[in-house]
């Protein structure tokens, strides 16, 4: 196969999950509990996010698509599998932070995100060094990204109680 055709089905297929996982978790600033929480002067405006995570997991995909497309290499198998666990672990953090409200475990998950794209970063470099190069950028941001969750967690000590009263349809009399 060749690289092309094999982006056409890696680049949408990351995105896909990526938009999905935010979707179904309720993150960005749409979700009232994230809204409520004390953030760092750091921030990035609300509009970012969305465009620095389409960006990056188009770039992500075109990494996958080089590894992919590296048959024969040695240690194709492990880096594919390492960015399939680095990525499951990107897929999870959302719906822990936004959804869980657990700001906690979402930093844990997101250094170990880090751990395993720098894993993935090393594994990709011995099969093909512009799919590491590719991962860069995404690197830089989750680690950005780790900074504002502890940013953000120490800003908001007792966050998981701040979620909003579910509403209620019955009418008091």
């Amino acid at each position: 196969m060749s690289f092309v055709r094999i982006a056409l089905v890696t680049v949408p297929l990351i995105l896909f999950l990526g938009i999905v996982s935010g979707a179904v978790a309720g993150s960005g600033s749409s979700n009232p509990w994230f809204a409520s929480l004390a953030k760092p002067a750091a921030m990035p405006p609300d509009w970012a996010f969305p465009v620095a995570w389409t960006l990056l997991y188009i770039v992500i995909g075109l990494a996958l698509a080089l590894v992919v497309g590296a048959r024969g290499a040695g240690g194709r198998g492990i880096g594919i599998g390492l960015f399939v666990v680095q990525f499951a672990l990107n897929l999870a953090w959302s719906p822990v932070f936004f959804a869980g409200h657990a700001i906690g475990a979402a930093l844990a998950i997101i250094l170990l995100m880090i751990v395993t794209t720098v894993a993935t970063i090393l594994a990709f470099a011995r099969i093909r060094p512009r799919a590491a190069a590719l991962m860069l950028p995404y690197l830089a941001w989750i680690c950005f990204a780790a900074w504002l969750n502890h940013s953000i967690e120490t800003l908001n000590p007792n966050a998981g109680t701040l979620a909003p009263a579910p509403s209620s349809a019955q009418v008091q009399l």
